[in-house]
């Protein structure tokens, strides 16, 4: 018989349209890969949740994004339940969106980082915080949420964070010049190094899922030692935070100031987009996985930590 899997897509968080469109391709491949497929648009009701989880389901396909649905809180639901699911566990999930603790595992793994503090929101207006060029982000959230790029003075006082609406607590971070790079980590190994080329601006939210908004070179234009060591920092983050599955790590490569340049590691997400213009299924595609064979190894790969 073929195996029934639970594609759990949309929730609440301010990333639920991207992961509408990530359930839908996601539960489009499996069907044509012969699961029985149910999508469950997944409401802030646990009970109901539960319920639609009965009987259960031989796997959860998690396609969630952002708070709540890639943070532990689903994982634990589905712990409890003792339903294997796809992405990382309760543990790794709550750490790598964690913006501190994950970088502090990070650092303390011999992964270079860019320099951060934590900040009251109304600190930071101050200018005493960083001395600019810096980013602020909230601490919990995904896909570039909230992130404001701070290059001067001028910058510091035309900010406003009146409308913040991520809590007090900001994550100061020092920006790192330089070029975008993303790794897909599969298992235990990482399959390649994407370099992210924005038309204009950074690679906000906008530019990740509007097409023609940025360019990806495959597989990046780096200096083989600098290849390497993206990809080793990739599966190290993977590992230290415990993930399992797939996962894609951000960073930047700062080739401004010295030759070959230095890599920093930004963050890990444990639960990456599998929309048409999402990072891991493009670096997966190059290795020679296609979408369905990605998705079809996830189900197939899927567990319980319990």
């Amino acid at each position: 018989m073929a195996k029934s899997v639970a594609v759990l897509m949309g929730g609440w968080s301010s990333e639920r349209e991207v992961s509408l469109v990530s359930g839908a391709a996601v539960a489009k491949a499996l069907s044509e890969a012969g699961y029985k497929i149910e999508t469950i648009d997944v409401a802030r009701d646990v009970e109901g949740l539960a319920r639609r989880l009965t009987p259960r389901p031989d796997v959860v396909f998690n396609a969630l994004h952002g708070r709540y649905g890639e943070d532990g809180c689903v994982q634990g639901l589905l712990e409890i339940l003792a339903i294997p699911y796809t992405h990382s566990g309760v543990l790794a999930s709550a750490l790598a969106m964690d913006k501190p603790m994950a970088k502090k595992l990070f650092v303390d793994a011999g992964i270079r980082c860019a320099d951060h503090t934590i900040a009251d929101r109304d600190a930071i207006l101050s200018g005493d915080v960083m001395e600019p060029p810096f980013v602020i982000k909230p601490l919990n959230e995904g896909s570039s949420v909230g992130v404001r790029i701070i290059l001067d003075d001028a910058a510091v006082a035309a900010t406003r964070l009146e409308d913040w609406p991520f809590g007090n607590r900001v994550m100061v971070e020092r920006y790192i010049a330089g070029r975008e790079l993303t790794v897909a980590v599969i298992g235990d190994r990482a399959l390649g190094v994407t370099e992210i080329r924005p038309v204009d601006g950074f690679y906000d939210y906008e530019a990740k899922y509007t097409d023609g908004r940025a360019q990806h070179l495959v597989p990046a234009p780096l200096p083989p030692e600098i290849y390497e060591e993206t990809r080793r920092f990739a599966v190290l983050a993977h590992e230290a935070l415990g993930c399992r599955g797939v996962s894609r790590a951000d960073l930047r490569y700062d080739d401004t100031q010295s030759n070959p340049g230095l890599v920093y590691l930004l963050e890990i997400n444990t639960q990456p987009g599998m929309t048409p213009l999402s990072l891991v299924p493009e670096l997966a595609k190059h290795a020679e996985i296609d979408f369905t064979q990605l998705v079809s190894w996830m189900v197939e790969n899927a567990s319980c930590d319990g």
